[in-house]
């Protein structure tokens, strides 16, 4: 389905499918099946798993019977449930899937009130990089990272103001700078994975972190 520009989004995160991503303007149904709009093919799967189905309501999940279960946030689904931005899908043990109510192209305001190669969505929590949707999306931690160097970009962060916004004073007198360059480094994995020419956060020795984001004419 290649017209992504009207209708909520179901974006593949981890297992065989990641990375793809489906608009829902019409009923789609998930499972083993050849004839399934979207095939997870693994012995885990049912072959008519689950359904989703666009309503006035919004879009609704249920499970088809499925002998491995259908999560929704983590729970396994008895009746149909109706879907809200964010949220979480599970097929068996096998694929996951997170909803987004929109589209995954970054909105218009947003645009051009930043214009750098990398932007992000702090309702949603989406980023993009280069105009691709990171996918899957960052951790809390990590995205609450990335968000202050946004906010500050082209500016110098303290590492002592990066562990007290993420952590909370309280428990930032008990992070080591370990755990803030293991964040910070599987942070720029995760940007390189859509740009490996650019490295979007630098390290300044002696002062902290800066988000190197170069504007898009």
């Amino acid at each position: 389905m290649d017209n992504l520009e009207e209708f909520p989004l179901l974006v593949a995160q981890t297992g065989p499918l990641a990375g793809k991503r489906w608009a829902l303007g019409q009923p789609i149904v998930i499972g083993r099946e050849a004839h399934c709009d979207i095939i997870v093919d693994d012995r885990q799967v049912s072959r008519y798993h689950a359904r989703l189905t666009p309503s006035t309501e919004g879009i609704i999940l249920e499970d088809l019977g499925s002998k491995n279960g259908t999560l929704h946030n983590g729970n396994a689904i008895v009746n149909p449930v109706v879907l809200t931005d964010g949220d979480v899908l599970q097929i068996s043990l096998v694929q996951s899937f997170i909803f987004f109510a929109s589209d995954a192209t970054m909105p218009l305001a947003e645009q051009n009130e930043r214009s750098g190669k990398l932007r992000l969505d702090t309702r949603s929590r989406r980023v993009w990089v280069n105009n691709q949707l990171l996918v899957p999306s960052l951790s809390a931690m990590q995205f609450h990272i990335l968000q202050i160097l946004y906010d500050h970009q082209g500016q110098v962060v303290s590492r002592q103001e990066l562990v007290s916004s993420a952590w909370g004073d309280e428990q930032a007198i008990g992070v080591t700078d370990q755990a803030l360059d293991a964040l910070v480094r599987r942070l720029r994995e995760r940007l390189a994975a859509l740009d490996p020419h650019h490295a979007f956060i630098a390290t300044v020795r002696g002062h902290g972190v800066r988000l190197d984001n170069p504007r898009v004419e």
